[in-house]
C-alpha cells in the first residue's frame, strides 16, 4: 500500500511514493553500483512497464509500506519500506536504498531508518523489524547497528550477486530495544 503518512526528520522527510517517481527508480535501479548491494544484480534491467506493474502491486498490497526518502530541499534520494507486515506476529522486513550516489555515506539512510522504526514501533505497534544484508556490506551493517539492529545469524549462500553465491546476515530490532534506546537518547539530550 502507499503510505499516506509523511514522516519528518531533521534533514529529510519520508513521503508517499507517487507514479511520477517511477523514472527515478528506473535510473537508480539500472545503475550497477546501486544494484550491487540489492537483490537485483542478476535481474534484467528495469523497464517502465515493470515499474508500473510494481507500483500497481504496491498500491494494492495490504502488507507493504514504502516511502520516498526526500532531502529538505525536495531532492529525492531513494526509498525505505516495510514489507510482509504481519499484524498477528507484529513483524515486518525492512528494505532501504539510497539511489543518489552523491548522497551515500552522509547519514541519510540512518535518519530514514530512525523515522521508519519510530513509525513501525509507534503507529503500527510492531514488535520486530528485521532485514537481510550482504555479509560484506560493512557500511550498511554499521548503519543498521547504529539504529539498534543486532545480528541474529548468518545465512550461508543466501543470494547470488554477480554470479557468486554469497552469505547474508539477518538482523533485527525489537520494540522493547527501540523503546529503551529512545529513552536513553532522551536522557542524554536532557542532561546539562
Amino acid at each position: 500500500m502507499i503510505s499516506e503518512s509523511i514522516l519528518e526528520g531533521e534533514r529529510l522527510r519520508l513521503r508517499p511514493v507517487t507514479e511520477r517517481d517511477l523514472p527515478l527508480f528506473i535510473g537508480w535501479l539500472n545503475d550497477p553500483e546501486v544494484r550491487y548491494w540489492l537483490n537485483l544484480s542478476e535481474a534484467p534491467d528495469l523497464t517502465m512497464e515493470a515499474e508500473q506493474e510494481w507500483y500497481e502491486r504496491l498500491r494494492g498490497s495490504e502488507n507493504d509500506l514504502v516511502w520516498m526518502i526526500e532531502a529538505a530541499a525536495g531532492k529525492s534520494l531513494g526509498t525505505v519500506g516495510l514489507h510482509g507486515i504481519d499484524e498477528t506476529s507484529g513483524r515486518a522486513t525492512m528494505g532501504i536504498f539510497i539511489g543518489e550516489k552523491d548522497c551515500w555515506a552522509h547519514g541519510y539512510g540512518r535518519e530514514a531508518i530512525v523515522l521508519l522504526l519510530g513509525f513501525a514501533f509507534g503507529e503500527l505497534e510492531l514488535r520486530r523489524v528485521e532485514l537481510f544484508v550482504d555479509h560484506d556490506n560493512e557500511r550498511g551493517i554499521r548503519c543498521y547497528e547504529s539504529c539498534g539492529f543486532l545480528r541474529e545469524g548468518r545465512l550461508r549462500s543466501y543470494r547470488v550477486r554477480l554470479g557468486e553465491h554469497i552469505d547474508c546476515f539477518i538482523m533485527a530490532v525489537l520494540a522493547e530495544d527501540w523503546t529503551a534506546r529512545a529513552g536513553e537518547a532522551a536522557g542524554r539530550k536532557a542532561a546539562p
